[in-house]
């Protein structure tokens, strides 16, 4: 049912972790795949794997420059531009108090989580319009984006603004028929995120005491959504959020005893990640 032959779609970050797996599916699914990459080594590693149908671009998305240039090409090589995930973002491994923050981190969270967004986007609109109705805008956020998280308050106020913007986005363009939603993923394994490295083994065994679902994330989970959110088969969901969080936000902060039993009390004697 889910078949996007002869539709082009670009996915940003796209060389791991949720962007490859949400490339490698769609690609799967007979669409053609422009990916941009920041990393060379990453970019020729996809194109590698996605052969001569795919377009992959060594492409920084903070630069409004080369993302000009990219959109260009796509324009040149298929004329089209059917669906945008916009996958960039990153926590940039700061983890401290705001009191603790530089200037220059408050930039650098804003660049690649909010900002790079409006800059992709503002540049694949002229084309996704003339494609015609059906286009669809995908944005990667993050349960963060519905809870605190106290070592991540800039991060998670950033992620916050692409709910926002999703919302209004998908407003301005209902009446060009182009749908704009987000998806918002709990832990999910990649490159920049290595739960099963993180967290000591001791804890792992009670992964399905935290998660109701009883595991973290994997790419094919957020590729997944895509598919769904991207296809005739959500035509009619536009300017909301798919939770991708096996029940996270669910459970309000409550978590299974060793015995079985419910609590919203804590459980755990250390921070349970390793080095935090």
């Amino acid at each position: 049912m889910i078949d996007f032959t002869g539709k082009v779609v670009l996915v940003t970050g796209a060389g791991a972790g949720i962007g490859r797996g949400i490339a490698d599916a769609f690609a799967k699914s007979g669409a053609r795949v422009v990916a941009a990459e920041i990393d060379r080594a990453r970019a020729d590693a996809l194109r590698a794997a996605l052969g001569a149908a795919a377009f992959v671009s060594v492409t920084d998305v903070r630069d409004a420059v080369q993302v000009g240039t990219l959109l260009d090409d796509v324009r040149q090589r298929f004329g089209r531009l059917d669906v945008l995930v916009n996958n960039v973002g990153d926590f940039l491994g700061i983890v401290k108090p705001l009191e603790d923050y530089a200037d220059g981190e408050f930039d650098a969270l804003y660049a690649v989580n909010l900002r790079q967004i409006f800059v992709v986007t503002r540049a694949a609109l002229p084309l996704m319009k003339k494609t015609g109705p059906g286009g669809s805008i995908i944005n990667i956020s993050t349960i963060e984006a519905f809870r605190g998280i106290p070592l991540n308050i800039v991060y998670s106020a950033f992620k916050a603004g692409v709910s926002g913007f999703t919302r209004s986005l998908a407003l301005n363009l209902g009446p060009a028929g182009i749908r704009v939603n987000e998806i918002a993923p709990e832990t999910t394994e990649s490159a920049q995120v290595k739960p099963s490295e993180w967290i000591p083994p001791k804890y792992l065994e009670h992964l399905p005491r935290w998660i109701p679902l009883g595991r973290f994330g994997q790419p094919a989970d957020a590729a997944g959504c895509a598919l769904f959110l991207a296809s005739d088969l959500a035509g009619w969901v536009t300017g909301t959020t798919l939770h991708l969080d096996g029940g996270s936000l669910a459970a309000g902060g409550w978590y299974r005893t060793p015995d079985g039993r419910w609590t919203n009390t804590p459980v755990v004697i250390d921070s349970g990640i390793g080095g935090f």
